[in-house]
């Protein structure tokens, strides 16, 4: 993914960078901050660019494969298994009530406790630089 920003702050190895906001911004598990006017990533700065300066930025496509794949299939493959499991294995512990009842409780509940993982292992994962995008170059 390659977006072309201004740099709006520099605070050590990382700068704040304003990009245009498009249609994806909503589904994107980039981790960019989106405003009314855009969005703004926090970059590693490894060329130096100043404030007000017009660069390329790149997140790294396994980044954010690995990004997203985490985000939407873990919580989908936690909806599923706990279904399974809730009519299979826990409903022989609730024999008063009705098996999907029992799945569907499950089910979800493994989905919610997916998201709360995601969002832990999210808030983990955008301090390591290894993971955030990159300025690449200087266009202006």
């Amino acid at each position: 993914m390659d977006e072309i920003g201004i740099v709006k702050s520099v605070e050590g190895i990382f700068a704040l960078v304003s990009v245009e906001r498009k249609s994806t911004c909503e589904q994107c598990a980039a981790g960019c901050k989106v405003t009314d006017s855009g969005a703004e990533i926090e970059a590693v700065n490894l060329v130096k660019a100043r404030e007000g300066q017009k660069v390329r930025v790149t997140l790294k496509p396994y980044a954010y494969l690995k990004g997203s794949v985490i985000a939407y299939g873990l919580p989908a493959l936690a909806l599923i298994a706990g279904a399974v499991a809730g009519k299979e294995v826990f409903s022989r512990f609730f024999p008063a009530m009705d098996p999907d009842l029992v799945s569907a409780i499950f089910g979800f509940g493994a989905f919610f406790v997916s998201f709360i993982l995601v969002k832990l292992w999210s808030m983990r994962v955008q301090k390591k630089p290894e993971y955030k995008p990159v300025i690449e170059e200087i266009i202006e």
